[in-house]
Order: structure tokens, then sequence, then C-alpha cells
């Protein structure tokens, strides 16, 4: 039986700036530079623990560089911004895949929250009355 997490087929698009992925059971998928920049599995933006997650904010124009595959599990991803330090795994990115919308939501608010934009060249200010 086929594991339904393998990819077999990855390919970026610098224009778009959007990496299209498929998965062995036929399932396509497309993430964003962003999107993967933002959810990297690195210890630098995951933390060492829970609650030790880093916010990346100002990553809206951030592309991917190159991808090496590791092995038969996974791709490191180097960003333009220099960011390079996390192994995304078949599991991973089809997690991903699969809760884009839902993660995507929670960081919108989580930037929201903060006071933090996804644009480099914004800073959001807030006053209260």
């Amino acid at each position: 039986m086929t594991d339904p997490h393998q990819v077999t087929h990855l390919h970026y698009s610098r224009s778009k700036r959007r990496l299209e992925l498929t998965f062995s059971d036929g399932a396509d998928y497309q993430l964003s530079a962003e999107f993967l920049r933002v959810f990297s599995p690195s210890a630098e933006v995951r933390g060492h623990g829970p609650g030790q997650e880093v916010l990346q904010t100002g990553k809206s124009s951030v592309a991917i560089s190159s991808i090496e595959p590791v092995g038969h599990y996974a791709v490191q991803i180097t960003f333009d911004d220099g960011h390079d330090s996390g192994l995304y795994s078949w599991r991973y990115l089809r997690d991903l895949a699969e809760r884009q919308d839902h993660y995507w939501r929670q960081y919108l608010q989580q930037l929201s929250a903060a006071g933090k934009s996804r644009d480099p060249e914004v800073q959001v200010l807030h006053f209260d009355p």
C-alpha cells in the first residue's frame, strides 16, 4: 500500500511564489512561499517547546531560493530572507496543505492581536480612545 503522505510531484512557480505538490493518493495542493516561511518547522520559528513559538512578521514578499531533497521523506527549503533551518517532511507538508485555511486564519488573528503586519514595510499602531 502506498503512503498517502508521499510527495510524487513538487514544483515551485517563481512568478506565483507558490509550491505545487501532488501526493501519492492524487491530491494536489498549492502552498505560498509566505505560508511555508511562516509555518517553518524549524526551532527558530516553532521554539523548543509549547509557548516558545516566534510570530513571523513581514513575510508577505518572501520567495523560495532553493529546494533540496532530504532522503525520501522531506525537503529543505531556503528562503530569500536567509531562513533555511527547517526540514519539511512529507507528512508535515500534507498537514499544512490540508489545514491551510485553519492555520492561516490563526496566523492572521495572532498578527492582529500582536499589532503586527504581513507587510515588511508596515507598522501597525493601535490607539485607545
